[in-house]
C-alpha cells in the first residue's frame, strides 16, 4: 500500500472528510440563505418605494387630473437614476414616462409583476427587451393606467455577488479543510506508526518496551500511558511466572528427590513392618509439605489473577483477629509464647474473608516459628506476639507484632518474594511463601503489606481500604 493510500484509509482522514462535508454544506446553506434573504429584502424595499410613489402620483391625479399627472411623471422620468414610469390611456397610448417595448398584456391587469423592458432613450437594436424590472400597474379613474417600477439589475447583481462569494468561500473551505486534514492525519499517523512499531517490538518478546508518549496530554498520550501501565503489570506478572517456574524447579526438586530416595531406601533396606511404616509416615509428611506448598501457590495465583474478587463481602476484620488468635493460642502456649489480641473496635473491610484470614494466619504462624525461644539461647525478654486490628483514617490496619529476631531492613523487600528464605530461617520448616501470600492478598484488596521494626522484632502490617458498615447476620 502506498503512503498516500495508507493516509486516505486512516480513520482521522475519514473523519476529517465527514466534518469537512458537513461544514461545507452548512456554509453553503448559510450563504444561500443569506443571498435569498438579501434578495427578498431588496424586493420588499422596492415594493415600499413603488407603493409610496403610486400613492403620491394618485394624489397628484386627484388634485390636477391627467394633465398634472403627465407633467409630474414627465419631470420625474427625466431624473438620473429615476424609477420606471409610464402613463397611458385606456387604449394603451403612452402619454408620459421613460419605458417602452413592454411585453404584450403587461398593462391589462393591475398588480405586481416582473417584466422585461427597454428605456425610452435606448436604441432599438434588438427585438427582445434587455432589462428586468419589478413593476406595479395601477388603474386610475377615467381608464388611465399608471405603471411604476424599479429596475432589478442592482438586486440581481448583489445576489450574484453573494452567490459567487459563497462558491469561492466553499471552495476555499474545502481546500483548506483537505490541507488541514492531511496535515493532522500525517501527524496522527506518525504517532500511530510509532506505537505500532513499539507493539511489534513487544510482541517479538521485548516486554521491557514501552509505547512512546509525546507529552501533549491528548487521547493518544492517555492511551499510551494506560497501555504502558498495563505492560508494566504484564512484565511483572511474566517475571513472577518465570521466577515461580525457576523456584519450583529448584526449591521443589529437593523435597521430591528426598521423597523418592526415602521410598527407594525403604524398598532396599527396610526389613520389618515397623521400618516400612516409618518410611511411609516420612513419605506422607513430605507429601503433606508439598501439598501445602502447592496450595499456597494456588492461593497466590488466585489473589494475583483477581479471581477471588467474586467472593468479596463486608465483614469485621476484628473478628478474624480474634478467631486466628483463638486458633493459634494452643500452639503459642506450647512454644512458650504469649499470644495477645488487640481489636476492641470494629474494623469493617470489603474483601475475601478466606484469603484475609489465611494471610493473617501465615503472619501469626511465621511469628510463632521465629519468636519461639531456641534451645541454648541466652535469656531475653519473654516472647510475645500481638495481633491487632485498628482503624486509621480510611484504612484498616491488621498487624502481627513479635519481639523475635526480626528481619534486617535490607532484606525486607526480598522477604516477600516467593520461595525466598533468609539465612536465619534456613533451620525452620517452611516454603518461603507465607509473606508472598500476605502481600498478594493485600494487593488484591487494594492495600499493601508493610514490614517494619518492632524494637525488637518484626511488625507485619496489612493495610486495607476501609469498608462500609458490617451487616449483622439474619
Amino acid at each position: 500500500m502506498t503512503a498516500l493510500g495508507k493516509l486516505f484509509r486512516t480513520t482521522t482522514f475519514k473523519l476529517t472528510l465527514v466534518y469537512l462535508t458537513v461544514f461545507a454544506l452548512f456554509a453553503a446553506f448559510l450563504l444561500g440563505y443569506f443571498a435569498l434573504n438579501t434578495r427578498r429584502l431588496i424586493t420588499e424595499q422596492i415594493n415600499d418605494t413603488v407603493d409610496a410613489e403610486i400613492t403620491g402620483l394618485s394624489e397628484q391625479y386627484r388634485l390636477g387630473g391627467i394633465r398634472r399627472l403627465v407633467i409630474v411623471v414627465d419631470a420625474r422620468a427625466r431624473r438620473p437614476g429615476s424609477s420606471l414610469y409610464l402613463v397611458t390611456t385606456y387604449t394603451g397610448e403612452a402619454l408620459a414616462g421613460n419605458v417602452t417595448a413592454l411585453q404584450p398584456g403587461t398593462l391589462d391587469n393591475p398588480g405586481w409583476r416582473e417584466i422585461f423592458y427597454r428605456r425610452l432613450d435606448e436604441p432599438e437594436n434588438t427585438n427582445r427587451p434587455e432589462h428586468e424590472a419589478l413593476v406595479r400597474v395601477f388603474q386610475l379613474p377615467g381608464g388611465f393606467r399608471l405603471l411604476v417600477g424599479r429596475d432589478l439589475e442592482e438586486r440581481e447583481r448583489l445576489y450574484h455577488i453573494v452567490l459567487s462569494a459563497g462558491r469561492w468561500s466553499v471552495i476555499i473551505v474545502i481546500i483548506l479543510g483537505l490541507a488541514g486534514g492531511l496535515f493532522v492525519t500525517r501527524r496522527v499517523l506518525r504517532r500511530v506508526d510509532a506505537i505500532t512499531e513499539s507493539t511489534r517490538t513487544i510482541m517479538d518478546g521485548d516486554l521491557g518496551g514501552r509505547l512512546p508518549v509525546a507529552g501533549t496530554g491528548d487521547e493518544l498520550d492517555r492511551l499510551a500511558e494506560n497501555l504502558n501501565v498495563m505492560l508494566e503489570r504484564i512484565e511483572a506478572l511474566m517475571e513472577g511466572l518465570k521466577e515461580v517456574s525457576d523456584n519450583i524447579a529448584h526449591d521443589l526438586k529437593t523435597p521430591l528427590t528426598r521423597l523418592r530416595n526415602r521410598a527407594e531406601q525403604a524398598l532396599r533396606a527396610a526389613k520389618t513392618e515397623s521400618e516400612y511404616r516409618n518410611a511411609l509416615e516420612a513419605t506422607i509428611d513430605e507429601s503433606d509439605g508439598l501439598i501445602l506448598t502447592f496450595n499456597a501457590l494456588l492461593m497466590i495465583a488466585r489473589a494475583e489473577s483477581g479471581q477471588a474478587r467474586d467472593n468479596m463481602s463486608e465483614f469485621d476484620a476484628a473478628e478474624i483477629a480474634h478467631d486466628i488468635c483463638e486458633l493459634y493460642e494452643p500452639l503459642a502456649e506450647e512454644s512458650g509464647i504469649a499470644l495477645k489480641v488487640e481489636a476492641a473496635t470494629a474494623a469493617p473491610v470489603h474483601g475475601n474473608r478466606e484469603l484475609i484470614s489465611q494471610a493473617i494466619a501465615n503472619l501469626v504462624d511465621n511469628a510463632i516459628k521465629y519468636t519461639a525461644p531456641q534451645p541454648g539461647a541466652a535469656d531475653r525478654v519473654a516472647p510475645q506476639i500481638v495481633v491487632e486490628a485498628a482503624a486509621e483514617g480510611d484504612r484498616i490496619l491488621l498487624s502481627v507484632s513479635d519481639n523475635g529476631p526480626g528481619i534486617p531492613e535490607a532484606d525486607r523487600q526480598r522477604a516477600v518474594e516467593r520461595f525466598v528464605r533468609l539465612e536465619q530461617s534456613r533451620s525452620h520448616p517452611g516454603s518461603g511463601l507465607g509473606l508472598s501470600l500476605a502481600a498478594a492478598v493485600a494487593r488484591l484488596h487494594g492495600g499493601e503489606l508493610r514490614l517494619t521494626d518492632n524494637h525488637p522484632g518484626l511488625k507485619a502490617v496489612i493495610a486495607l481500604p476501609r469498608g462500609g458498615p458490617v451487616q449483622s447476620p439474619g
